[in-house]
């Protein structure tokens, strides 16, 4: 494998792991707040199909990126309603707004099937983009790229060292204590589910922006289910996400090369090599944990406090 092709799968596996890594973020955060949102992908089809749909209409990238986070908090602030506020079963709330934002979506993107546009603008920098090996990699990439490295680093900054994010992760592990200390569990809780909204629907919006430009129902393709997967995978760390966003990205691309290199095996077998790899994954992940695992001690349990 010549340098130039090395770099071109590099480049691909990437550009395929960052819808996941934006999403399962988002989703860790949440779940160590002590909430469990299975709506992953309902808010990132939804974000997919608003974000095309607001940089179609304003002819901006980042209006369209706007638009995809807008999208998701909104689906997000309505499942926190429900689960936080009303205190509705977190796991019930989070397939029904699966099923919701797969119905939505395509009603809102039905007048843009077909329609394409430019990608997401690439960083170039003369004569750092250009370096064999990392030059793209590192110094050509777009903004989406860049800004989910920056929340990953700065999601485990705030989960490991600031004030507040201990205070999540106290609620997330034992959410009367954390109530009789006098932190407002729902609201750190309402907050948590909109961060995982919004980066969900920004997820769904480099779908539709920057991976693949255009819109196309269903082009999520099950990326939320991985996303939710890649959390335990990740043992809730958030650089752990990243392995695992690249692990599944890794498979994506050696399946496309193989049903290239037409080896005779069905293609739905193929296709299905991502999912197959991420599930092994974490089989062997389980294998390898101690019985008691990193999952936030009040994960999915219903909060609702004292009179």
């Amino acid at each position: 494998m010549n340098a130039q092709l090395f770099e071109l799968v590099l480049l691909t596996i990437v550009t395929a792991s960052i819808p996941l890594v934006i999403a399962a973020l988002g989703e860790l955060v949440t779940e160590r707040a002590g909430v469990l949102n299975l709506g992953v992908e309902g808010m990132m089809i939804v974000g997919a199909a608003l974000g095309f749909a607001g940089a179609w209409a304003s002819g901006s990238t980042l209006v369209g990126a706007l638009c995809g986070v807008a999208a998701g908090m909104i689906l997000a602030a309505l499942f926190g309603l429900l689960t936080i506020v009303l205190a509705v079963n977190q796991v019930a709330a989070g397939l029904a707004l699966t099923i919701f934002g797969v119905g939505l979506s395509g009603l809102l993107g039905a007048g843009f099937v077909g329609l394409k546009r430019e990608g997401a603008p690439h960083l170039q920098l003369p004569g750092l983009s250009d370096l064999p090996f990392v030059g793209k990699l590192v110094f050509g990439e777009d903004a989406f790229v860049y800004a989910a490295f920056l929340l990953v680093a700065l999601a485990a900054y705030f989960l490991a060292r600031s004030r507040a994010g201990l205070a999540l992760r106290a609620i997330g592990d034992n959410h009367d204590s954390a109530h009789a200390l006098g932190l407002s569990v729902r609201g750190v809780r309402f907050l948590a589910v909109l961060f995982g909204g919004a980066c969900a629907g920004l997820a769904g919006a480099y779908l539709s922006l920057a991976y693949t430009p255009f819109w196309a129902p269903g082009m999520t393709a099950g990326r939320g289910w991985i996303a939710l997967a890649l959390v335990v995978f990740a043992s809730w760390k958030p650089w752990r996400v990243v392995l695992g966003a690249l692990l599944f990205g890794g498979a994506t691309v050696l399946q496309l090369h193989a049903q290239a290199a037409s080896l005779g095996l069905p293609g739905q077998l193929m296709s299905a090599t991502p999912y197959l790899a991420t599930i092994l994954g974490l089989v062997v992940l389980s294998l390898g944990a101690r019985r008691n695992s990193a999952a936030p001690a009040a994960l999915g349990q219903v909060f609702v406090p004292p009179r």
